[in-house]
């Protein structure tokens, strides 16, 4: 996918991250939204409604015995809130941005404080064949969690799979380098399952966002959305992305796609470059074809941002039924089939 192919768009960084400067088009407008969403403090942003709920939400958990067995649809998708997510795609499993740490922060004792426990104790995981972090944000990369996942025997064999530069990271945290496989945009890994003979193609791709996790190392590593194709389904984990023309593109060269999960949380009109919001993830569901279901990511877990905690959700469920877009939602931490086409609406944020 080269600067040819997305014009006036961002491009893989192609040399080690960190040397000779970012390689990407648009660098200096989203290094400019970086800087708002840093310094935002004003506007309504959904103040009308808190920003955190007024109680512990759960306890929810995940009954770990249903992994037992493979899912009748071939696709079975546990959301564990954010964009931690296992998927269970045709005879594999991938989690993805595991995130079980108590903070979205670089200490233990301040920060972004999840809204409830995790679902699903680390212990209890079913094997797992991959581990995809799309990039290094702390809401997307738990350090903790990667350190337990590292000494976990359901994780022992797994591929981790990341972008370009953040395989540093996972080393620094325990994950051995030759597990590791990081990825440039457009470029793919195999997988294979270790307790079936199935495969799975995963391929990074663009989004419009950017990385770092402190005020120093801006751009050193690279971000990226994910395709995953098994024998029979696709998947599309969107990461975090601002809305751009490359949605389109993805859609013809990589879908049609069963479950095409986009983030709808940590918005701002001021920050519409890095972070979509729902109206993006609507537009951009669009624009990739509007085929299988679209699962609202990245959202209900953490304070990241000035709206209320149920606007992202609430907004994306107004736009759904007014644009007919099959929404598929689950309660955190409920092992939840994938039919085709069939919508799944949980509601649980009413409970906060």
């Amino acid at each position: 996918m080269s600067s040819e192919v997305w014009p006036g768009r961002p491009f893989p960084l192609g040399a080690t991250p960190g040397e000779g400067g970012t390689n990407f088009a648009v660098a200096s407008e989203v290094a400019e939204a970086v800087d708002l969403c840093v310094i935002t403090e004003a506007g309504d942003g959904g103040r009308s409604e808190e920003r955190v709920p007024l109680r512990t939400l759960g306890p929810f958990r995940t009954n770990a015995r249903v992994y037992e067995r493979a899912p009748a649809s071939g696709l079975r998708v546990t959301w564990m809130g954010h964009s931690s997510i296992l998927i269970e795609i045709d005879d594999l499993r991938v989690l993805v941005d595991p995130v079980w740490d108590e903070r979205a922060s670089a200490v233990r004792w301040i920060g972004p404080k999840r809204f409830f426990e995790s679902p699903l104790p680390l212990s209890e995981l079913p094997t797992i064949d991959a581990v995809l972090v799309s990039h290094d944000h702390y809401d997307h990369l738990g350090k903790q969690t990667v350190r337990e996942l590292a000494q976990l025997e359901a994780v022992s064999k797994a591929r981790w799979v990341t972008s370009v530069g953040v395989g540093k990271l996972l080393r620094t945290f325990g994950v051995r380098e030759e597990k590791i496989a990081e990825l440039d945009w457009t470029q793919s890994v195999t997988v294979t399952g270790q307790e079936s003979d199935g495969e799975l193609t995963i391929t990074a791709l663009p989004t419009r966002h950017f990385s770092g996790r402190s005020l120093w190392d801006r751009f050193d590593t690279l971000w990226s959305s994910f395709v995953l194709k098994g024998n029979r389904h696709r998947v599309y984990f969107g990461a975090d992305s601002g809305m751009w023309d490359g949605f389109a593109e993805i859609g013809r060269q990589y879908g049609p796609f069963d479950l095409t999960m986009l983030e709808v949380g940590a918005y701002n009109d001021l920050w519409k470059s890095i972070h979509m919001g729902p109206d993006g993830a609507a537009q951009a569901f669009a624009a990739m074809g509007g085929s299988g279901l679209m699962m609202p990511i990245h959202w209900g877990l953490f304070d990241l941002a000035l709206h209320g905690w149920r606007q992202p959700i609430e907004r994306i469920t107004e736009l759904a039924n007014k644009a007919g877009i099959r929404l598929w939602s689950p309660a955190p931490g409920v092992p939840t089939e994938v039919i085709a086409d069939e919508e799944h609406r949980s509601g649980w944020w009413r409970q906060g």
